[in-house]
């Protein structure tokens, strides 16, 4: 399963990166999650963070690693608990003097869970929207 939202606010790019590569503000932009904590790194290759959120009324943690990072391009986090893998790739551009940012997450349901994929699957669309349009305005108050 994969959501992939987009979102263009009129701010330099540099900043946006910076604050989208730290995953801990997720608690600003992204109202399912409850808290996300740095555990090791500065933002680098092998950085972790612990995410717990809210679904469908339950609390899940989720431990990110970055995988991959390229300042001004793309963060790729990838976050896995026992019922569920999770790859979030974040890509940043300028497009007419405004900064596009491209959030993609694939959902990878593990062990009798991935029966429960069509029954989720709208639940997951919602929470992309929810995150996109806090993201939206979170940056744009940047």
């Amino acid at each position: 399963m994969q959501i992939r939202k987009t979102v263009v606010v009129d701010k330099p790019l540099i900043e946006v990166f910076d604050y989208l590569a730290d995953f801990t503000t997720t608690t600003q932009w992204d109202p399912n999650t409850v808290v996300t904590t740095r555990v090791s790194g500065a933002g680098e290759v092998g950085t972790t963070y612990v995410n717990t959120s809210r679904f469908r009324g339950r609390e899940t943690k989720l431990r990110y690693v970055v995988e991959d990072v390229e300042t001004d391009l793309f963060v790729r986090l990838r976050g896995e608990n026992a019922t569920l893998r999770a790859t979030d790739t974040i890509e940043f551009d300028r497009v007419d003097g405004l900064t596009r940012v491209t959030y993609t997450a694939d959902f990878q349901l593990k062990g009798v869970w991935r029966l429960a994929a069509p029954l989720v699957r709208g639940a997951l669309q919602e929470l992309g929207d929810t995150a996109a349009d806090g993201m939206k305005s979170a940056l744009e108050s940047l």
